[in-house]
């Protein structure tokens, strides 16, 4: 049976090939661990770059925060000069106590009348989530005495499911009357949104939808300059879709009974039994994807707009003087960060099936409800050649007593089975797994960060809370 092999950074291939890394890390920091590569977000933002000035955009990018709480991706993206994108107070201190000014940090989301006089005077660019937001602001603004850069999040911007977010379409002409009677407390830079999508076709028909609305903002005497195009850019996470599909192939046939069950306990992985047979598509079949955020990019500036006579994205903005800003979260962490486990036991379970305990859960690999469908890298204590043959198929659980604390619900095929004390690398976690999911259930420890750089001498490390070169350590890369 085929597995589901990872796209792995050459970075990171080399810092796992040298079993002292990560074994010198988890002998520091304890297991498990996030590790965090810098250098790699360093590059994705040129990678972004690069595109922008290539189609000669006037642009500003922003990433988003809340992707990780990577203090070093904060560090590196001041570094790299982008601003940052903040949706919580927590998230605004973090950016300011690593020194980014106001005049590069803009505020998302939703946001509360506290948050609200926080960002009213202070200088940061305010994306209005809705028209209560845009009224307060305007209060709090013209309390201290001052005016607020501020863009105004769309919803509603074409097919597809509603959103929470932002300021219906419908409702562009109340939203335009308040700008118009705010001019003295809000600066309006224009507009923006944020799709729960990441195909192209759908962001160039959001761009299309708030061209219009930006023209009826100039006919109303607004002078609006800018359009937010949010995050959502697509992260490569293999090399290619073949085996992802020959899985997915595989999973139908055990749930029809047409093969062996490849999930645990029953689990569906997405599919469903209806009129006789399995429908439905496999869960997270991102993880299928060989597209980065480069390349999403790229695709969206190419992108032909309908409403502007199939004229491109970049065109348009272009010849209009529009400034385009965006703001990655996943397509800038993509590859830049690894989580490190330790093996507890193996052991049978009741079925005969072959579960490896690990010693992290669930929620810091796995998503939300999501399944990561993707190998993790073993590192074996004692070297030995894996045998010849399709593979060994285990279970990865987790170390909650809860029956649910399955690291991953489908199997995963192994050339030998691992030991207690052997390393599991899950690589590509930097992107919401980290933090985002993360569990204090029963007072289990939290992962810590440890902060990787690659040197002449093999690699340099320290905690992430710590600035780069303080208590480093060493270790080769073979």
């Amino acid at each position: 049976m085929t597995g589901l092999p990872p796209r792995v950074h050459p970075l990171v291939r080399s810092f796992l090939d040298g079993q002292a890394g990560p074994a010198g890390l988890l002998a520091r920091w304890g297991s498990p661990l996030n590790v965090l590569f810098p250098e790699i977000f360093t590059a994705n933002v040129a990678g972004l770059r690069d595109e922008l000035e290539a189609a000669g955009l006037r642009y500003r990018i922003c990433y988003a925060h809340k992707a990780s709480q990577g203090r070093a991706f904060v560090r590196a993206a001041l570094a790299a000069g982008i601003g940052i994108d903040v949706a919580s107070p927590g998230e605004l201190d973090s950016a300011l106590a690593a020194g980014f000014p106001a005049g590069r940090i803009e505020a998302t989301g939703p946001k509360g009348r506290d948050f609200l006089g926080v960002l009213a005077g202070s200088g940061v660019t305010v994306n209005v989530d809705n028209l209560w937001e845009l009224g307060e602001l305007a209060r709090a603004a013209r309390a201290a005495g001052c005016r607020v850069p501020v863009l105004i999040r769309m919803c509603g911007l074409g097919p597809g499911r509603p959103s929470r977010f932002g300021v219906p379409a419908a409702r562009f002409g109340a939203a335009a009357e308040l700008l118009a009677a705010a001019r003295d407390a809000v600066d309006f830079l224009g507009l923006s949104f944020h799709l729960d999508s990441s195909q192209t076709g759908d962001r160039v028909r959001a761009v299309d939808a708030c061209l219009r609305l930006l023209e009826r903002a100039w006919a109303a005497g607004l002078s609006p300059r800018i359009l937010d195009v949010g995050g959502g850019f697509r992260q490569a996470f293999a090399d290619s879709p073949e085996p992802f599909q020959e899985y997915g192939q595989a999973v139908r046939d055990g749930l029809a009974g047409h093969g062996p069950p490849l999930t645990w306990g029953g689990a569906t992985l997405g599919y469903r039994y209806e009129d006789g047979g399995i429908r439905g598509t496999l869960t997270s079949g991102k993880y299928a994807g060989t597209t980065g955020g480069r390349d999403s990019l790229r695709e969206l500036i190419a992108g032909p707009l309908p409403g502007q006579g199939g004229r491109t994205v970049g065109r348009v903005l272009r010849e209009n003087l529009i400034e385009l800003w965006l703001e990655p979260g996943k397509a800038l962490v993509d590859h830049a960060g690894l989580t490190l486990a330790t093996v507890e036991f193996t052991k049978e379970a009741s079925d005969g099936s072959v579960l490896v305990n690990l010693d992290i859960s669930r929620d810091k690999i796995c998503p939300a409800d999501q399944e990561v469908l993707l190998d993790p890298v073993l590192i074996h204590r004692s070297p030995a050649p894996d045998p010849a043959g399709p593979g060994i198929g285990v279970f990865f659980a987790g170390n909650l007593c809860l029956e649910r604390d399955m690291i991953f619900n489908h199997l995963t095929f192994v050339g030998r089975l691992p030991e207690p004390g052997d390393i599991v690398a899950f690589v590509n976690t930097a992107a919401y797994q980290m933090d985002l999911s993360a569990s204090a259930a029963l007072m289990q420890r939290q992962p810590a960060k440890a902060v990787v750089r690659a040197t002449a001498a093999g690699f340099a490390a320290h905690a992430d809370h710590e600035e780069a070169g303080a208590c480093s350590t060493s270790t080769s890369p073979s």
